[in-house]
C-alpha cells in the first residue's frame, strides 16, 4: 500500500530576520569626538555669553548634551561614557568662560583674543579667578549633570 503525501501549503507569513549585531562602538574615537565637541560647543557657550552679556544655565546644558550624544553615537555603549561625558562637559564650559573672559579683557586692552588665549593665557585665567562667582558652580554642574543622563540614557 501506498500512502498518499500532500506537501503542506506555503505559509503566508515570511520569518523576521535576525537582528544587526549591537554595535560595539570605538571609545578612542568616542573620546576624541567628544573632546571635540565639548571644544566647539564651549567656545560657542562663550561666544554667545560675551554677545548678550549674560549667562544662561540651559547653554550650560547643552553644552553637556551635545558632548552625550557624540560621545555615546561613536561610543556605542560603553559605561563610561556617563562620566566622561560629565568630565568633557565641565572642560568645554570652562573654556566658554575662559573666551568670555578673553573677549571682555579684549575690549578693555589693545590685545587680540587669540593672543590672549595662546600666549597669555595665563593672564586671563587668572583674570577668570580674579571675578570668580560662586553661581558659576551651579552652571558647571547643570552642565555636568546634563551631560551624565543623556550618556547614561543614550548607552542604555
Amino acid at each position: 500500500m501506498s500512502q498518499n503525501f500532500t506537501p503542506p501549503a506555503p505559509d503566508s507569513f515570511t520569518a523576521a530576520p535576525a537582528p544587526a549585531p549591537a554595535r560595539t562602538g570605538n571609545i578612542g574615537l568616542a573620546i576624541a569626538g567628544a573632546f571635540v565637541t565639548a571644544l566647539a560647543a564651549g567656545a560657542a557657550y562663550g561666544g554667545i555669553m560675551s554677545a548678550i552679556e549674560f549667562q544662561i544655565g540651559y547653554l550650560a546644558a547643552g553644552v553637556g548634551i551635545l558632548v552625550a550624544l557624540v560621545a555615546t553615537r561613536l561610543g556605542g555603549r560603553n559605561p563610561i561614557l556617563p562620566v566622561l561625558s560629565a568630565v568633557l562637559t565641565l572642560v568645554g564650559v570652562y573654556v566658554g568662560y575662559v573666551l568670555d573672559v578673553a573677549i571682555a579683557i579684549s575690549k578693555d586692552w589693545p590685545i587680540s583674543v587669540p593672543e590672549l588665549l595662546t600666549s597669555e593665557l595665563a593672564v586671563t585665567h587668572q583674570t577668570y579667578l580674579d571675578n570668580f562667582q560662586p553661581i558659576w558652580v551651579l552652571f558647571f554642574a547643570i552642565g555636568a549633570y546634563a551631560a551624565f543622563q543623556t550618556a547614561r540614557k543614550g548607552s542604555a
